[in-house]
């Protein structure tokens, strides 16, 4: 292990560094939480602005990733906790701490790019390996699983809903005549064939491999279950900065973040409010933040990615 990791946290770039800090506002003595603290990245650099007493709680499925954030934030000793724990038990991790808010939290959502490059963990149909794809290596269910025991139909609709895969039928029964697949090669292979020439320009594997993950690690529901936990979590002006990978996420950031931060949801031609709903937060990034031309070139991954920044409302009262 100590081999193989020293390596990664130098190479390993955090996808929108600055704005993640600008957004946070770190200061001594808050409290802070990466809800995805992979190689530590966004972690170190909220420790440093939070300086001398600011701490950080870290939360991550993957023992590798924490092991490295481990070695990483070494030198800031008691100020960082690390967790072994999935980000929907936010609230859990806090009161095992003794911590009842924070002031910021930073969720980057997806696959990280030390996970994608190494083979043994499946992520990627360009390396061949297990077909893995679990963030967390003790959960139960892989994409092995979903791939070679759901039936034809439910394996579209996982490429559909999750991939907006337009040929997901193709695609499907084409995985099904060709049972068992047990290495991302073997997947990457059926699907290019079973897309053919109508893939376009992107590999004819990328939206089924990221149907795929997304299902394994039931991410689309995890992300619904953690942001108003994380709300929960905030004091009056804390910030919940979210960085999103494809549009599904975004979409749920978006849509959520709309809906918290406008007192009346009642349909627009009813009269008279009867929901009741009361804002309990303000939208910052109206629209969302992306990389510029330089960050792309530094870190290509960065080219997908989309921050939306939320503040916790001072006046709202539970």
């Amino acid at each position: 292990m100590a081999e193989s990791s020293v390596p990664e946290p130098r190479q390993h770039v955090s996808v929108l560094y600055n704005h993640i800090i600008s957004a946070l506002r770190p200061e001594s003595p808050g409290r802070y939480v990466d809800a995805t603290v992979g190689a530590g990245g966004h972690a170190k650099g909220i420790l440093e602005a939070s300086a001398p007493h600011g701490e950080l709680l870290g939360l991550d499925l993957d023992p590798r990733a924490l092991d490295i954030a481990s070695q990483r934030l070494l030198s800031f000793s008691s100020r960082v906790h690390l967790m072994h724990s999935s980000y929907t038990l936010l609230l859990q991790a806090l009161r095992a701490l003794g911590w009842d808010h924070v002031d910021g939290i930073v969720i980057d959502l997806g696959v990280s790019s030390m996970q994608i490059d190494n083979p043994e963990r499946g992520f990627s149909f360009l390396k061949d390996g297990p077909l893995d794809m679990r963030f967390d290596p003790s959960q139960p269910t892989s994409a092995d699983t979903l791939v070679n025991s759901l039936p034809e139909t439910e394996l579209a609709d996982i490429l559909w809903q999750y991939g907006e895969e337009r040929l997901s039928y193709r695609i499907a029964r084409a995985i099904v005549a060709n049972r068992p697949l047990h290495t991302t090669g073997e997947l990457a292979k059926v699907i290019a064939k079973a897309v053919g020439k109508s893939g376009g320009k992107i590999h004819p594997a990328t939206r089924s491999f990221q149907a795929l993950r997304i299902a394994t690690n039931s991410e689309l529901n995890a992300l619904t279950e953690f942001l108003p936990r994380a709300i929960d979590a905030l004091k009056p002006g804390g910030r919940l900065a979210v960085i999103s990978f494809h549009s599904l996420e975004d979409r749920i950031v978006k849509q959520y973040f709309r809906r918290e931060s406008t007192d009346c949801i009642c349909p627009p031609d009813q009269p008279v409010c009867t929901c009741g709903h009361k804002a309990r937060i303000m939208e910052i990034t109206r629209h969302p933040i992306e990389a510029d031309e330089e960050e792309i070139k530094q870190n290509p991954r960065a080219r997908s990615a989309r921050l939306r920044v939320a503040e916790r409302l001072s006046n709202f009262i539970e």
